[in-house]
């Protein structure tokens, strides 16, 4: 699976693309992550990729031309339909099924992310460049960095291969073995006992039969929450 990132700030993903199961994964060729800056695509003197919005208001809004040339540029890397995805508060919630979908659909294997910025981004380029606008949630963002890592994050780690054991994702919170409205059971490591603090003793009986008993039980019905 391939990431293109179109960003204001390619080194907020530095980190990102180093660390962990992400990292791991880039290094064994499991996952591409590019960053583009689009104030490379800027045509004025002054590399200035943000205006004021027509009608007044508070803020500045990303402009149509290094929008428009950037995504152009990315699109035409491969010769593919890559989808290009906006974050926004007007998008799609974003869950886990799409996360699913994302990774286990071959026909997908490049998403281009838009990271906005300021006030957001000129609605012509929502309106006639952008497949898909996705939110993560009722609040707001300085942009789209971290939206973009989210959605890289819960997606490439279910691109097979990226995680070892496929049961660890199979039977985590929100799967289809769970149920998509269900939580995962709490976990427990060594030692049993700490600062009094106990183990439930089912799972230290050794009776698979009773332990997943107990697991469906702990489940919890995300919604009650």
């Amino acid at each position: 699976m391939r990431f293109d990132i179109l960003t204001l700030f390619p080194e907020a993903f530095t980190s990102f693309k180093e660390t962990s199961i992400i990292g791991r994964a880039i290094n064994s060729g499991l996952l591409e992550i590019n960053t583009f800056d689009i104030r490379d695509f800027a045509t004025n003197k002054h590399r200035s990729v943000d205006d004021v919005p027509y009608g007044g208001g508070a803020g500045m809004v990303m402009s149509c031309q290094p929008l428009f040339d950037s995504i152009t540029h990315v699109k035409g890397l491969a010769n593919d339909r890559a989808p290009v995805i906006f974050f926004t508060p007007h998008g799609k919630n974003w869950e886990q099924t799409e996360a699913e979908n994302y990774a286990n659909n071959h026909s997908v294997k490049r998403v281009i992310l838009l990271c906005g910025h300021y006030e957001g981004i000129d609605q012509r380029i929502r309106d006639h460049l952008v497949d898909q606008e996705i939110s993560l949630g009722s609040y707001v963002l300085t942009g789209g960095e971290l939206p973009a890592q989210i959605f890289m994050d819960s997606v490439g780690r279910l691109v097979p291969g990226v995680i070892g054991k496929e049961a660890s994702h199979q039977e985590e919170s929100f799967s289809e073995s769970l149920g998509r409205n269900t939580v995962e059971y709490p976990h427990y490591t060594r030692p049993d006992d700490f600062n009094g603090w106990k183990v439930p003793e089912v799972l230290l009986s050794g009776h698979h039969a009773n332990i997943e008993k107990w697991r469906k039980e702990q489940c919890q019905d995300s919604a009650s929450n």
